[in-house]
């Protein structure tokens, strides 16, 4: 909280507001506190709480912006959000990403594509790469150019494409794909690309994935099959390591993560394909127990288990996270699902009210088909069959 001795006081008043120079906290009640720094001298409004027994302390702004009945206003609307149990400091973080995104996303798309080229430019295989990037977004998204990143939808991305979609299926589906992902990009803050990604990305090509799984396969241990069930389900890592007994339903052939284990804090229902059951059915299974239990007792695998796996089976610097990314690559190229069932499957936040109002619906079933052919892909060459393009 501070190590400031806190100055005892009855109820603020602004004259107390106006000549307290004594660093320390003055209480107002309630929470409330005027804070007088001693380094800085600086006097700010803060509540303090205490929520599931930890104490925390906010800032609500310097009383030059605030007026003490304004403070006093702002205090009590906290105190309202700690006594149903939320953090009032998590709700203004939530608001500021919100409002940060919705300002991103009125980002014109020519301007996005030239501010994704120029972050990028370190990742691209070579030039030509990069030049073919820009020049298909240029050629083909005319459309899209003079639009902001929110209005641009599924119907948009058609219209722009509609005239080389027979003609160049092969092209329209590449800039298909750069257009989303240009929109993902700014959706998601803009993050900056993982280190080195220009020489080694830490997505496997898909391509080369049926033939991984089949040496995946090979290893037994516990983190071998989390592993290749996290590439089965298209999960991120601590999805996987956390999941629990409970959460699966054999019977429904579904893996249900509570909204607490979910990144996007939203329960998410993930189908089981064939060999995703198949891993499961192998496994020992305790009551209440972690999936894929750890060295301890009670404890789930190491977060650290998969990735030590995967580098003793290449160098080539891959992440587990990358898989999500071969996913949807392969869905994206080699599949015709719906772009929609392909971000519900990821479990990516979308905020498009149609694409929102879509997810609603009833899409388990067609996600179910996606990650079947997603199972079959995966086990191509094990069963010593053909890889070949799959379709809805």
């Amino acid at each position: 909280m501070g190590r400031m001795v806190e100055v005892k006081s009855n109820q603020l008043t602004a004259r107390r507001v106006a000549t307290a120079t004594k660093p320390g906290y003055y209480g107002d009640g309630g929470g409330l506190y005027l804070q007088v720094s001693k380094k800085y001298g600086s006097r700010n409004w803060v509540f303090r709480f205490m929520l599931n027994g930890r104490a925390r302390e906010m800032g609500l702004g310097s009383p030059r912006t605030f007026t003490l009945a304004e403070a006093r206003e702002r205090a009590r609307q906290c105190r309202q959000l700690v006594a149903d149990g939320v953090d009032p400091i998590e709700v203004r973080k939530r608001r500021r990403d919100a409002a940060r995104t919705a300002s991103l996303e009125q980002m014109l798309f020519k301007d996005a594509v030239a501010r994704f080229l120029e972050v990028h430019q370190g990742t691209w295989k070579n030039a030509k790469h990069r030049q073919q990037w820009a020049n298909t977004l240029r050629e083909y998204a005319k459309l899209l150019r003079d639009r902001p990143i929110s209005a641009i939808d599924g119907a948009q991305i058609t219209e722009a494409l509609a005239s080389i979609w027979t003609k160049k299926p092969e092209t329209a589906r590449r800039v298909k794909q750069r257009i989303e992902r240009v929109c993902e990009w700014v959706k998601d803050g803009m993050p900056l690309p993982l280190q080195g990604a220009s020489r080694h990305h830490p997505a496997l090509p898909f391509d080369e994935l049926p033939g991984f799984m089949v040496e995946l396969r090979k290893r037994d241990s516990v983190s071998a099959r989390a592993l290749e069930f996290v590439i089965l389900t298209a999960a991120r890592t601590s999805e996987v390591i956390g999941a629990k007994w409970r959460e699966i339903d054999v019977e429904a052939m579904v893996w249900t993560v509570p909204a607490e284990r979910m990144k996007g804090g939203k329960e998410h229902e993930v189908p089981l394909s064939k060999r995703a059951l198949e891993i499961l059915e192998e496994l020992p299974r305790e009551r209440g127990g972690y999936v894929f239990p750890g060295a301890k007792a009670e404890s789930s695998l190491s977060n650290m288990a998969m990735l030590e796996l995967l580098r003793g089976m290449n160098g080539s610097g891959l992440t587990v996270h990358g898989f999500r990314s071969t996913f949807r690559d392969w869905a994206g190229d080699r599949t015709n699902f719906p772009r929609e069932v392909i971000e519900h499957a990821l479990a990516h936040k979308i905020k498009d009210k149609a694409e929102a109002s879509y997810r609603r619906s009833a899409a388990l079933e067609k996600r179910r088909k996606l990650m079947e052919a997603w199972g079959q892909y995966c086990s191509a060459s094990a069963a010593g069959g053909k890889v070949v393009a799959l379709h809805a």
